[in-house]
């Protein structure tokens, strides 16, 4: 299983802090911190896999899913598989989904961020995933 990042666009929706700590991320800073977000469900994600090849040996294919990082809380939310870009069963999609579905970027930015992101899942692949 390879994480492929597609990329991360943030959206300049400023919001108002109320005395709440929050981050100012670049562009990139916030594609990398989103990632490595991600990256600590590898193991989650790789069981999705994992229970697909039990069922289908040789299955292979990638998932693709948009969702929001919303600025107050940095709760990952709206979660949704790209089914121009998914080729992996709806099984394993709907298990990455459930496994990002709520995760909390910290300190939470001051901008709503929005994301696409990209598994692809081979036969034989690593262990843990990476972006790249």
């Amino acid at each position: 299983m390879r994480q492929l990042l597609l990329g991360l666009f943030v959206m300049s929706l400023a919001s108002a802090s109320t005395g709440c700590s929050f981050a100012v991320r670049s562009p990139e800073m916030y594609r990398d911190d989103t990632a490595a977000l991600l990256e600590t469900r590898n193991e989650q994600i790789k069981a999705c896999y994992d229970a697909e090849l039990a069922r289908n040996p040789g299955a292979q294919g990638k998932v693709t899913v948009e969702f929001l990082v919303l600025e107050d809380s940095g709760r990952i939310t709206q979660v949704v598989v790209d089914p121009a870009g998914t080729t992996a069963s709806e099984e394993v999609a709907n298990c990455v989904v459930s496994s990002i579905d709520g995760l909390v970027l910290t300190p939470p930015d001051e901008k709503k961020g929005k994301a696409k992101f990209v598994w692809e899942f081979t036969v034989g692949a690593p262990k843990v995933a990476s972006a790249s």
